[in-house]
């Protein structure tokens, strides 16, 4: 016998499922597949996709390329393209972040990041900046730190191979020394600074010190909030961190003793920095650059 053309279910689509199609967002088209499903029309995107009649008649059907403009729509807004859904999770999908890398997230946390609640992070760009971290301090970023802690890295020294457990806030500032062959704050070389400091309200201040790493001890230690601008104007190398020390404190003395009208209040700064002491107003710049020329001069005799 020739083989029939002919549709083995029934064509019959019944009034009472087009109502209750009508009354959750659709229409009904055909009858598809076979005596169980439907060809739905989403009244919202005008799209087709097949249903079960079961599904339409008990509970809300849910169109899936309304459903995918919605993914669509979140991962523009947390910043990624769409890439399709991951074949082997539905709770996931694949994105391609700005960088160009794809990255596999679930929905929801795509979701939350549209709404910004959270961020996309690539792990292959931030493993690359984490390492150029590294390299920048003279360190080798190996992974993860074997103790469990996020907040920590394993790294090897470059110059002697030894390899230790470093927080990355610390990495990123400089705040740390090699266990193995770094030398100790007292001996190790220094520098004084003066730091230029304009406060939220608009006063200008000037801070004297002595650091390791000037710039980290600005932007990491003595600052507590954004609204300070803030630059470090002049540093002056020392030979130790003893000397600087002594150096430093030196010529405090003799600012509070031969300039007492410069010294800052503590309660003008103690909103915008992490110090109690040793700040001045700006007309104190001029005395203590010839402070710190008098001693560059010294050293170069």
């Amino acid at each position: 016998m020739p083989h029939s053309t002919c549709e083995h279910f029934p064509q019959t689509v019944h009034p009472h499922w087009r109502a209750a199609a009508e009354a959750k967002g659709f229409g009904i088209l055909q009858r598809i597949k076979d005596r169980y499903h439907l060809l739905l029309s989403c009244h919202t995107c005008r799209r087709a996709h097949a249903s079960k009649i079961f599904v339409l008649m008990n509970s809300q059907p849910q169109c899936p390329h309304c459903i995918q403009d919605r993914w669509r729509d979140d991962a523009a807004a947390a910043g990624l393209n769409w890439a399709g859904r991951d074949p082997e999770n539905r709770h996931y999908a694949h994105f391609i972040a700005p960088c160009g890398h794809n990255l596999r997230r679930q929905f929801e946390m795509v979701k939350r990041a549209a709404e910004g609640l959270c961020s996309v992070r690539c792990e292959i760009c931030h493993a690359d900046k984490e390492q150029a971290e590294a390299e920048e301090r003279g360190w080798h970023l190996i992974g993860e730190d074997t103790g469990g802690n996020q907040n920590y890295r394993l790294y090897r020294h470059a110059s002697c191979g030894h390899v230790q457990r470093i927080a990355r806030a610390n990495m990123q500032t400089g705040r740390f020394q090699c266990s193995n062959c770094s030398e100790g704050w007292s001996s190790a070389p220094s520098f004084l600074y003066v730091m230029q400091l304009k406060l939220a309200k608009g006063a200008k201040l000037i801070k004297l010190g002595y650091s390791r790493d000037p710039v980290s001890r600005l932007y990491h230690q003595l600052l507590k909030t954004k609204e300070t601008e803030a630059q470090v104007l002049k540093t002056v190398p020392m030979a130790t961190g003893q000397l600087a020390l002594q150096t430093e404190k030196r010529l405090h003395a003799k600012l509070q003793a031969g300039f007492p009208d410069l010294v800052a209040p503590p309660d003008l700064y103690a909103g915008e920095l992490r110090v109690k002491s040793e700040v001045y107003f700006a007309d104190a710049a001029q005395v203590i650059f010839a402070m710190l020329s008098a001693i560059e001069a010294e050293e170069d005799r």
